[in-house]
């Protein structure tokens, strides 16, 4: 016996059990994974966070303000006006992002590389009007391990059970209130019953299974044949519909989704269809499986990877080319996640600061090893070959490979003055992405690809990659679950991705970007502190 089940070993079920083991009270967490997963999709995660109002923020002259992030939010979002709980939501999260998350993390022994990234500008700057993506020191893996290790220290008298490796396929009831929860062993199929009068549902979203992707897929949104997997492969959305069927819950949007429209095959997957998120190149032509840019207007990463998403779908095949140059790789080319960002990991800073100025030659000589999506060679026409041979088809036309460079090239054709009369979209986004310090430590001055001395030429073959789900269980600003007449479901709570990030879809339909980890943060405390009131009432 518990005072409360957390069904998830995630960062929202890892923080709501810290808060209520320092507070005295005892908790099972239960979580499909291994031991040394613990901590879920947080373990392979980046570690950027939207925060509103911060120091750092200060520090750098970011004139940012909980009005005008909430601003910025609803109408980058597009929510429900309508949708009560999710709007509550979004006001809740731009008001207490700074103390109820950035502060908590500082006091927790966390800290922030210093400065703060510009991402999801808008197309038509429509969204993030000022910079706010934080980035942790250590990634999110360090987050992982300094919760860990914060309740490993709150825990006495063994008053934290860590039940690995097993999977709640019921909740229970008594007199009307949750009594506790029905598991099975992943590994033996033994039955375990948990019992308590709280339950946490902390497991997750619905993209880690396909099936639940397809099934809730956008009607008036294009599907691609084949997609990789970046969520989670035990977010299966199963707790879901238990808790929509059985108790009365309400899943609101399940086709609100944050995927990305640059990943590619994981060299050495954790799981079957694992894909790896890059951060897309700005200065890369994204080409479509003939090798045409595609247009008319260019895709370019950092200011609506929604609308990313979007265009990839509509392609005839499920999947595109990122076509640039040596150059452009080693001071661009990263992919998101702790596992491929070893010195931020790691926290060494000189090795971080001398492959910021010199350039990534380790990550990207370690794709050209290890990825077969990965493409080099010295001439347009031998890439082309090796594109047509990765895709065992004939659908790269050398000439149209050239083709397409030159028409970009001759952006850079010198005029009488001895300059270049550019005029070319791509070319004016990333300029104005240069204007801001940090995005343009990252991203190089435009230049011909053909450009002496950048080569060789590289082509990376892309895939739209699942990733986070926006919608989920409806919640009210405790964490509690709503039933359909929007009544509190006596006993049960919901935090982190499984509640949509909070009320059921806070993020509408699209994110700021990095409003995930403070989403989970936020909703786990609002949780404990609601438990722990209730039970002192």
């Amino acid at each position: 016996m518990s005072d409360a089940v957390i069904i998830g070993g995630g960062i929202a079920g890892l923080v709501t059990a810290l808060e209520l083991l320092r507070a005295g009270r005892s908790v099972t967490i239960v979580d499909r994974d291994t031991p040394e997963r613990l901590g879920g999709l947080a373990l392979w995660a980046f570690g950027g966070m939207a925060l509103v109002g911060t120091p750092l923020q200060a520090r750098m002259k970011i004139a940012d303000t909980p009005e005008r992030a909430l601003t910025d939010w609803l109408r980058f979002g597009e929510l429900d006006p309508d949708d009560r709980w999710s709007l509550a939501w979004a006001e809740r999260y731009v008001e207490r992002s700074r103390p109820d998350v950035h502060d908590w993390l500082i006091a927790e022994g966390l800290k922030f590389m210093p400065a703060v990234n510009w991402v999801e500008r808008g197309r038509f700057g429509d969204g993030n009007t000022v910079p706010r993506y934080h980035i942790l020191w250590g990634t999110a893996r360090e987050l992982v391990r300094q919760v860990v290790k914060a309740l490993q220290q709150a825990d006495s008298k063994g008053r934290l059970r860590l039940l690995h490796r097993h999977r709640v396929v019921a909740l229970e009831h008594q007199a009307g209130r949750l009594s506790g929860a029905l598991a099975i062993s992943e590994d033996n199929g033994e039955e375990v019953r948990l019992r308590a009068p709280l339950v946490v549902l902390a497991m997750g979203g619905i993209n880690g299974s396909h099936e639940q992707c397809r099934n809730h897929w956008p009607a008036e949104r294009p599907m691609p044949s084949a997609m990789l997997n970046g969520a989670h492969p035990y977010a299966d959305g199963k707790l879901h519909a238990f808790t929509a069927d059985r108790l009365g819950g309400q899943i609101v949007n399940p086709g609100a989704m944050w995927n990305y429209a640059a990943g590619f095959a994981h060299p050495f997957p954790h799981f079957e269809g694992h894909g790896l998120s890059t951060i897309p190149c700005k200065s890369a032509l994204w080409l479509d499986h003939r090798g045409r840019r595609i247009g008319p207007e260019p895709l370019v990463t950092g200011f609506d990877t929604n609308w990313l998403c979007r265009r990839v779908a509509e392609q005839d095949k499920p999947w595109t080319w990122h076509l640039l140059n040596w150059r452009i790789a080693v001071k661009e080319f990263a992919i998101s996640g702790a596992e491929h960002n070893p010195h931020i990991r790691d926290m060494h800073f000189p090795s971080f600061v001398k492959e910021t100025l010199l350039g990534n030659h380790r990550l990207v000589g370690q794709m050209q090893r290890e990825s077969d999506d990965f493409l080099v060679a010295d001439t347009l026409p031998d890439l082309a070959a090796k594109m047509n041979a990765l895709t065992r088809s004939h659908d790269i036309d050398p000439t149209v490979l050239e083709a397409t460079v030159d028409t970009f090239d001759a952006n850079f054709a010198p005029n009488r003055k001895g300059g270049s009369l550019q005029n070319d979209a791509q070319i004016r986004l990333i300029e104005h992405a240069r204007r801001w310090g940090p995005d343009k430590l990252r991203t190089c001055k435009p230049a011909p690809l053909k450009k002496p001395g950048a080569g060789p030429f590289i082509a990376m073959r892309m895939q739209l990659i699942t990733r986070k789900s926006l919608g989920g269980l409806r919640t009210d600003l405790s964490s509690r679950v709503l039933d359909g007449s929007g009544e509190p479901i006596p006993g049960l709570y919901c935090v982190g991705e499984a509640a949509g990030f909070g009320g059921g879809n806070c993020n509408g339909k699209r994110s700021l970007e990095g409003t995930f980890l403070p989403g989970c943060i936020l909703t786990a405390r609002a949780a404990a502190r609601s438990i722990l009131e209730e039970q002192q009432a």
